[in-house]
């Protein structure tokens, strides 16, 4: 059932890697958004997994001047791995993130957490590629996200449109029971957690979002690439109880 407001805690995970750039104008981004047009109880958790500039320092030093304001530290590098560790470890009724870019628009944010407070489900993702998107994007990474999306769609037959867009939300439920299952460390976790939903009979609610290319984007497409077909042929594979 969905939580009142009054009862209703959302932690919204920023996974960060050498971001010390942008991290302060980020949260403070986001703070100023929360604030204005979030009704629920809300927290902001930066998570540094592995950062090589001065990018936990200056998490340390946010999280010492707003008490609404976390942060996780993990040895090793891997989104997926820091998403893991600040879900498991969240109390919060509603837990989510979005890359600290802030490629996808922040207007998506409140439709995003209703989906899991108010309509019932329990995973919750922004879509680049559902109807009434609007993205700005170079046509070579269009290309592969439509690609990768119509093999996932190839292979498992899946309801959702856009298994790698950084902006999503779960419920305690989904935290407990599908975080778990999910074996990827890095960017596959994305995909592989929407195909874990469907596999144990999730509904998926997703979010037509407004999104911009960073052109300061660090990934590696073709080994990000490699890694999500090896990861799609593990998936489809093996079974989950």
């Amino acid at each position: 059932m969905p939580e009142s407001k009054s009862q209703t805690t959302v932690d919204v995970v920023l996974p960060v890697y050498n971001e010390e750039r942008v991290l302060e104008r980020s949260v403070s981004t986001l703070q100023k958004f929360l604030k204005a047009r979030c009704p629920y109880h809300w927290r902001i958790v930066i998570a540094d997994n592995a950062s090589q500039d001065n990018t936990l320092e200056a998490a340390r030093e946010l999280s010492s001047l707003h008490p609404e304001v976390d942060y996780v530290h993990l040895d090793q590098k891997g989104r997926g791995r820091a998403l893991r560790r600040a879900w498991m470890e969240s109390t919060a009724n509603v837990v989510s993130y979005m890359d600290v870019d802030l490629s996808t628009s922040l207007e998506a944010f409140p439709v995003l957490i209703d989906g899991i407070v108010k309509e019932g489900y329990h995973v919750a993702t922004g879509s680049r590629l559902k109807k009434g998107a609007k993205v700005q994007r170079h046509l070579n990474r269009e290309i592969i996200s439509r690609c990768y999306n119509l093999l996932i769609r190839l292979m498992f037959w899946n309801r959702f449109s856009d298994a790698q867009c950084g902006f999503k939300a779960l419920s305690r439920q989904a935290v407990e029971q599908l975080v778990p299952l999910v074996k990827d460390q890095g960017w596959f976790f994305d995909s592989e957690l929407l195909l874990r939903a469907e596999q144990k009979g999730y509904r998926i609610f997703e979010v037509p979002v407004t999104w911009i290319d960073d052109p300061d984007s660090r990934v590696d497409i073709g080994r990000t690439a490699w890694g999500d077909f090896k990861g799609l042929i593990r998936v489809r594979f093996t079974k989950v109880d």
